[in-house]
């Protein structure tokens, strides 16, 4: 098994009781930086039952996500290196079939933050949310055809609109709390949205939820799901359950 669990590296400053990799029955396991600076965990699981967990706890400002309405769009020619790799067609993210419905559809907004809004809001109201849509093949065509989708999906359809218009993007996943925000809520689940690249820094956008939110811990970033997979299995293997939980402490 390959694994990625923990808390991303950019927020170690954050960490106030690690986020320990613990299993049952315990095995050995290594741990690694893969190409995009995740931490990994790869491991032989043992036949029977098998029990993974990490918890931690992480200090958050509380803020909601920053807005900047003024970041600029850059020229592609201006852009620094290791975001071109990001305006790229990925495994899930099919740039080129989008590029006409997204240059139709954003063409005319302005440039920048209102732009990648624009993307959002678009993705927030086309798409409806569904858990029993999900599927693990599903890509942005799809996903912008069916109308339908988790938050994945809603991600990887605003990653492949903001390629195509000649915007970084790259996805993220981790944990998104209900901090600060009105209920009923749905069981916790981890997360999917996606940051993109303007005015010389990365921000980040949710189109499942198309507003700020409070408490949002990173765990990966790539260029879809592909590279970051909370769990990739070589040999049969079933899933029984999982829990995720993010919780405000005193």
């Amino acid at each position: 098994m390959l694994l990625m669990l923990n808390v991303h590296y950019s927020r170690a400053a954050d960490i106030v009781v690690p986020d320990n990799f613990t299993s049952t029955p315990a095995v050995p396991f290594s741990s690694y930086r893969d190409p995009f600076g995740n931490w990994c965990t790869r491991l032989v699981a043992p036949p029977g039952n098998f029990r993974i967990a990490s918890a931690g706890t992480v200090h958050d400002s509380g803020l909601p996500d920053p807005q900047n309405w003024h970041a600029h769009q850059h020229e592609v020619q201006d852009l620094p290196d290791e975001t071109l790799q990001f305006l790229l067609g990925s495994r899930y993210c099919e740039t080129d079939e989008l590029s006409e419905t997204a240059w139709r559809l954003f063409g005319h907004t302005p440039l920048g933050w209102s732009r990648v809004q624009a993307v959002c809001d678009f993705v927030h109201n086309h798409i409806r949310f569904d858990y029993q849509q999900a599927r693990p093949t599903k890509t942005a065509l799809q996903v912008y055809n069916e109308g339908v989708g988790v938050c994945r999906d809603f991600a990887h359809l605003g990653v492949a609109f903001c390629r195509a218009l000649n915007i970084p993007a790259r996805y993220c996943t981790g944990y998104l709390s209900d901090i600060g925000e009105r209920g009923p809520f749905s069981p916790m689940d981890f997360a999917g949205w996606f940051e993109a690249y303007l005015g010389g820094q990365w921000h980040t956008f949710d189109p499942r939820n198309n507003t700020p939110r409070r408490g949002r811990i990173l765990i990966g970033r790539g260029r879809d799901a592909a590279d970051v997979a909370l769990s990739n299995t070589f040999g049969p293997n079933t899933l029984v359950s999982f829990t995720v939980w993010t919780d405000e402490t005193p």
